[in-house]
């Protein structure tokens, strides 16, 4: 047997609530509020409504889709429609140290078992706490390929984690489901980003998904074999596979601990750069159309995100000419500067021209403890200002949640009233003491807009 899965399903098994540090519980309940944020404001895209109305033909019952209407669908459904709301916007948490963003990846599938199923908010949390480090430990453990994006694999097992732990799986049955979890894996290019093509999304709604279905596979009888995720991770989506991380602290040390949240509606690998931008603007205060030029060397993989003409809201998400544009014209890099309208606002545009991304091999060396970045920033009276970063300043900074929940307030406030975004928010500080998911879903439905 793997002693590999063999381990993370004990572990699974295992969690419980009342025995996680209060920093975990906190962070789980902050987890869950921010994914239900960003799974709201992803809901309004116009492809992901379309997607949603085209999927609702004969549609089954038992979980909702967290949209306007509050559709009840099936749960495979729904926890895929939730999934890839999620994942619309960019505004995902991610992991200090691995790149994965579990929490879009389970959120949704957990909440749809969760819902059928009748668990509690204890145990929607603890699936959430355990799953993530399901996720980030195999994705820890894995050595992908240079151009796979995580969305679909490391994340995915994790969501069939949590799955298997809210259907009250044993450690065996939890195995099997990780392990069936190796031939549902999906893959997905980073060259989607570049392109702004938005099926990289589906992807983390097909995460969404096997957490409804890999436990069903298992309830119905299938098998996998033993070293399904080992082989999966080193000789057919990835090219190596490692399980020391996986043991490191497990079941005392829990990985949701280190989570970064994304308080910017665009890529983590460009946050250097714009850290850098942010410090050189604030010297400067500089009017947009006073700006000459913006130069930006950074590492390679963010130096291949210059686009300065991105095809739409998604591909402007990963486009650092257009955020470094939207920070010096909006002041902010939140929902409204990544938004269709505002890759064609004239203003924004014309100053995405005036930027250009080169990569410095001696910051791509020293990857990948750190990530740095240089701005120089050039104004047409000849004044410029010249700032470093050396890595992601999220990772060193302590948690401020009021960030945080200020974001929930704004992605939730595109789908509920004032009122119905204060009773989720207050729903989930209080999600240790729901009896059913009931508390979560009135507040959505009574909360909608009119």
């Amino acid at each position: 047997m793997s002693r590999t899965i063999d381990a993370l399903a004990a572990m699974v098994v295992h969690t419980r609530w009342d025995e996680l540090p209060a920093a975990v519980q906190r962070l789980a309940r902050l987890v869950l509020l921010d994914t239900l944020g960003v799974i709201l404001g992803g809901s309004e895209q116009p492809e992901v409504a379309r997607l949603r109305a085209g999927l609702s033909a004969g549609a089954g019952s038992g979980a909702t889709v967290l949209a306007r209407g509050w559709a009840i669908n099936d749960p495979g459904r729904a926890a895929f429609l939730n999934g890839v709301a999620g994942r619309a916007i960019e505004m995902c948490e991610t992991h200090g140290k691995v790149s994965c963003q579990a929490a879009i990846q389970i959120v949704p599938g957990a909440l749809a078992v969760a819902e059928r199923a009748g668990c509690n908010g204890r145990d929607l949390l603890e699936a959430l706490v355990a799953g993530y480090d399901v996720a980030i430990r195999l994705g820890a453990a894995t050595t992908r390929r240079p151009l796979a994006h995580p969305l679909g694999q490391a994340g995915m097992l994790g969501a069939i984690a949590a799955g298997a732990r809210l259907r009250g799986f044993d450690a065996t049955a939890t195995g099997t489901a990780i392990r069936i979890g190796g031939n549902l894996m999906v893959t997905a290019g980073y060259g989607n980003v570049v392109a702004g093509a938005t099926t990289l999304n589906s992807v983390g709604g097909m995460s969404a998904m096997a957490a409804v279905t890999a436990p069903e596979l298992v309830l119905a009888g299938f098998t996998a074999q033993d070293d399904a995720i080992e082989q999966a991770m080193t000789e057919l989506l990835s090219v190596g596979f490692d399980d020391t991380p996986v043991f490191d602290g497990l079941g005392s040390r829990w990985e949701i601990a280190q989570v970064l949240f994304r308080l910017r509606a665009c890529c983590n690998p460009i946050y250097p750069a714009l850290d850098a931008l942010g410090d050189a603007l604030a010297a400067l205060q500089p009017r947009p159309d006073e700006i000459e030029h913006i130069a930006v060397e950074t590492y390679d993989f963010a130096a291949g995100l210059g686009v300065c003409n991105p095809p739409g809201h998604f591909g402007a998400r990963y486009s650092l000419p257009h955020a470094a544009a939207a920070l010096a014209v909006n002041g902010h890099l939140g929902y409204a500067s990544f938004t269709d309208a505002a890759v064609r606002d004239p203003v924004l545009s014309a100053l995405r021209q005036r930027v250009s991304v080169v990569e410095d091999p001696a910051m791509t060396a020293l990857l990948p403890g750190s990530k740095p970045a240089r701005v120089t920033l050039v104004l047409k009276d000849g004044r410029r200002d010249v700032r470093s970063v050396q890595d992601d300043r999220r990772a060193g900074q302590a948690l401020d949640e009021l960030p945080v929940r200020e974001k929930f307030r704004e992605l939730a406030g595109l789908v509920l009233a004032p009122d119905g975004v204060a009773a989720v928010e207050h729903a989930v500080d209080h999600c240790e003491q729901w009896s059913s998911m009931a508390p979560l879903l009135e507040a959505l439905r009574q909360g909608a807009q009119p």
